[in-house]
């Protein structure tokens, strides 16, 4: 079984626990994708445009020789045309390839978005990822700085808990070698092209992942540290433990929180 120390909110070592076995889980990256992906599919709308969109004219095609309003034998394109006054013809339309004309192939409202995945599958996925936050090489390579880290999974004591001010938060991250963390996170890109027109045009990064228990102050004092999530052992999930579907996310869990996940994933 693997072990773990247990830091103060003053960065030193207070004893070492034994972790539950969900951290000895083997890393399935493939796994771990598909359930963020159809975790991710669940917040897809259904959409399509309106179903007589390019439809509605007066445009019609008569191909019978000699009819009336017939378009043969007139040195034009055999395509539907707007009716005019008198008997004449108006432009193309209807076509998918005239000006106002239908589309040729539109989004469906029945078009199935969701995307499914097997109840045990979901539950090995999270496993997986829960595991992945243990390994360093899988963190690193998320591009998180955790050179001054010497051990992971981080787990502090559950005074953290009850901090209430993000001033006592940061100094904590910075005791246990985050402060690089927290330096990175601050950096936001802007983003290129249209993207900038719809809301969101910085990139923010993802810090550290927060584990606590319900109830906890230190929920609020984390709202204004750039990139960093908090959540409870009862409201984890695979997206949240691999953002992006990239495994590894930097995670830090309470004493109690370590515990409360043995409980629920341990077999």
């Amino acid at each position: 079984m693997m072990k773990a120390p247990v830091l103060s909110i003053d960065g030193k070592k207070i004893k070492d626990i034994t972790l539950p076995e969900v951290f000895s889980e083997e890393y399935h990256p493939t796994l771990i994708r598909r359930a963020v992906v159809a975790l991710q599919s669940r917040r897809f709308q259904p959409h399509a445009p309106y179903k007589y969109a390019g439809l509605e004219t007066s445009a019609t095609y008569v191909g019978r020789r000699g009819a009336f309003r017939a378009g043969i034998n007139r040195g034009i394109s055999r395509l539907p045309r707007v009716k005019l006054p008198g008997g004449g013809l108006g432009e193309v339309r209807k076509v998918p390839h005239a000006k106002g004309g239908r589309r040729a192939h539109p989004p469906k409202v029945e078009k199935i978005v969701e995307k499914k995945i097997n109840k045990k599958e979901k539950i090995k996925a999270t496993r997986s990822a829960i595991a992945a936050t243990a390994k360093k090489e899988i963190v690193e390579k998320r591009g998180h700085k955790i050179d001054s880290v010497k051990h992971l999974p981080i787990i502090v004591e559950d005074k953290f808990q009850e901090l209430s001010k993000t001033k006592d938060v940061v100094s904590v991250l910075e005791k246990i070698g985050l402060k690089d963390e927290i330096e990175r996170a601050k950096v936001r890109k802007e983003r290129a092209g249209k993207q900038k027109r719809r809301g969101k045009r910085l990139r923010k990064k993802k810090s550290a992942l927060i584990i606590v228990l319900d109830g906890s102050k230190v929920r609020r004092a984390c709202k204004n540290i750039p990139g960093i999530d908090v959540t409870t052992p009862n409201r984890l999930n695979v997206e949240l433990l691999a953002p992006g579907t990239h495994a590894g996310r930097l995670t830090i869990w309470t004493e109690s929180a370590v515990k409360k996940i043995g409980e629920k994933y341990g077999s």
